[in-house]
């Protein structure tokens, strides 16, 4: 069974983001700031994370996975950015801090869980 890390500062898309995985066979983990899912990522290894662009304090997700993938430990966890603008500007920084996807919301549950089912494999 595959892990994935679902990390946004609202509930609500944490909580859909979830609904729309339990389609799959896959254990859903989640974390709402950039520390809490550093923490995860390192405790757990998730197979995927799905991480918000834009958190308020501490870490946004583009230095949360900055800081996993120059970590031997996580840098092999898949990492989709998740964000609300969709600027080309956040697609380049994106790939500067090796993303390994870029996903603009809001989404189609269907296509969500289609990318998904596609980056693991499935």
């Amino acid at each position: 069974m595959k892990t994935i890390l679902i990390v946004d500062d609202k509930a609500e898309v944490r909580e859909l983001v979830e609904v729309t995985l339990r389609v799959g066979d896959y254990r859903i983990l989640q974390a709402d700031n950039g520390d809490q899912a550093v923490e995860i990522a390192q405790a757990e290894r998730p197979d995927l994370m799905l991480l918000d662009v834009m958190m308020p304090g501490g870490m946004d997700g583009f230095e949360v996975c900055e800081r996993l993938k120059s970590d031997p430990a996580t840098q092999g966890i898949t990492i989709i950015m998740l964000t609300a603008k969709g600027q080309q500007v956040d697609k380049e920084r994106g790939s500067q801090v090796k993303a390994d996807g870029y996903y603009t919301k809001p989404f189609s549950p269907l296509e969500l869980l289609q990318k998904v089912e596609e980056v693991l494999g499935e």
